[in-house]
């Protein structure tokens, strides 16, 4: 499994012959990743409904080019005008040919301004993309909670605003499900506050021992 990393927590996934694409958002978004970049995609999977997760432009101009299809709940459905869909939930299980997706449990955080602006999220859900020999778990934008997955590959957001997982209770959610690595996404907000100190990351995880790799945009790692 090859994984690319975008803006925020965009990722591409390229396994077994198919191309995946997770949350491609308007953070830092270029019409280079549509032209160059997201192309040949077999399917897409939205997170939840913020537009750092969910460009609708750009999907559309994606299932409309390369027949894609389009994977979310029904909150982004109807927070968000696709021109095709298939909606999922919590607990369903879905087949892009032999590659296994679970949709699984995902918890947004919650400030008092996200119920002022309709910004409130009440349907998240992550993803397990498993190919068979590989079982990439990306969290969504989550805060912590009683779960019992497994995956090789974490790709997990991490915040310092109570919205995702900060720095002490990310390490209990790294440890309760032991990944092989942890890709550390939901980094390049545009207002600072709003991300973890990079430096202050890096040494929490490796006094812990915790295997890592910080993708820079455009990077890619293969699993």
């Amino acid at each position: 499994m090859k994984i690319t990393k975008f803006n925020q927590s965009c990722l591409l996934l390229d396994t077994k012959g198919k191309r995946i694409l997770i949350d491609a958002g308007n953070i830092g978004y270029m019409d280079e990743m549509l032209e160059k970049y997201w192309i040949n995609i077999d399917a897409i999977l939205v997170t939840h409904k913020h537009k750092d997760h969910c460009l609708t432009d750009a999907i559309n101009k994606i299932i409309e080019r390369d027949n894609a299809k389009l994977y979310t709940t029904s909150e982004v459905i109807a927070t968000h005008n696709f021109s095709s869909v298939n909606k999922i939930a919590e607990g369903d299980i879905f087949y892009i040919d032999d590659i296994k997706i679970e949709v699984v449990k995902a918890v947004h955080g919650f400030l008092t301004a996200m119920k002022e602006t309709g910004a409130e999220v009440k349907e998240n859900v992550g993803y397990i993309i498993d190919d068979g020999n590989t079982r990439l778990y990306c969290t969504s934008d989550t805060i912590n909670f009683n779960n019992n997955y497994k995956c090789d590959v974490l790709a997990m957001s991490f915040n310092g605003n109570g919205l995702t997982l900060g720095l002490v209770d990310s390490i209990d959610f790294i440890k309760d499900i032991n990944p092989k690595l942890v890709l550390p996404i939901h980094l390049q907000h545009p207002k600072p506050i709003m991300n973890p100190n990079i430096d202050t990351l890096k040494e929490t995880l490796e006094k812990e021992n915790i295997s890592y790799k910080i993708l820079d945009v455009f990077e890619n790692i293969e699993v």
